[in-house]
């Protein structure tokens, strides 16, 4: 086991599916993992899937008609039973083909893309699911080892420039563009990668949470390598 997984506070490890959706956030915890070293060629699937845009939703008929070798069949089947077993638990899970996502350059002192360190917001109770089975994985990182994008003087001075509106009216706008998700490491911020075949279950940020949302970014993809991505 990752080493740094379980020397984290902020990280739960769990060994079942039922534990990773039943088990209670609470004081620094606001990630869990269903920690797996899964036996299977998930690099065969994605070789054979076809990418028709930048992200490209996998469903799992597609899957089932791909002619797959024995490791590939096994990819599959792990593949198939994660999504059966989230939407069994009332989750919409996604399989996306990922070559890259949208990138967001309109302003050179803030971010909003998902490359940019960020917590993931509703209005429900809800949490983040997720599983890199091929490609580069996602990164968490302490919510004391990061401060939000909008309380750093000079960032806040920009976006104030930029409302350029009625003072009541500022934080709306923040939330109205998602700024006030974001967030910036501190100098010895140890971000944590998530690694392959592990599912995550990430806090959010809604009206009964009862910890911190997880502060959480996509990767930068490996060069010329496709991700392989479950997300709800």
């Amino acid at each position: 086991m990752n080493n740094t997984f379980s020397e984290s506070n902020q990280i739960g490890i769990v060994s079942t599916f039922s534990d990773l959706v039943n088990t209670d956030f609470k004081g620094e915890m606001n990630a869990l993992c269903l920690h797996r070293n899964l036996d299977g060629d998930f690099n065969e699937i994605v070789t054979k899937l076809s990418l028709k845009e930048n992200i490209t939703e996998v469903f799992p008929e597609d899957l089932i008609a791909l002619p797959l070798s024995e490791k590939g069949n096994r990819a599959r089947e792990i593949i198939l039973n994660d999504l059966q077993l989230l939407t069994d638990f009332g989750a919409s899970p996604s399989l996306n083909l990922l070559k890259c996502y949208e990138r967001d350059d309109e302003f050179d002192f803030i971010s909003t893309d998902v490359y940019s360190f960020h917590v993931d917001r509703s209005s429900i109770a809800t949490d983040t699911f997720l599983c890199t089975y091929h490609g580069a994985a996602s990164d968490i990182v302490s919510n004391s080892q990061a401060e939000q994008k909008i309380l750093i003087p000079e960032i806040r001075a920009k976006l104030k420039e930029l409302h350029d509106g009625a003072e009541d009216e500022f934080g709306n706008f923040l939330k109205e563009n998602y700024f006030d998700l974001h967030y910036q490491l501190n100098p010895d911020a140890k971000p944590i990668n998530l690694g392959l075949m592990n599912l995550w279950r990430l806090a959010v940020d809604h009206p009964k949470q009862k910890v911190l949302p997880c502060i959480h970014r996509a990767p930068l993809e490996n060069e010329g390598e496709y991700r392989l991505l479950l997300i709800c």
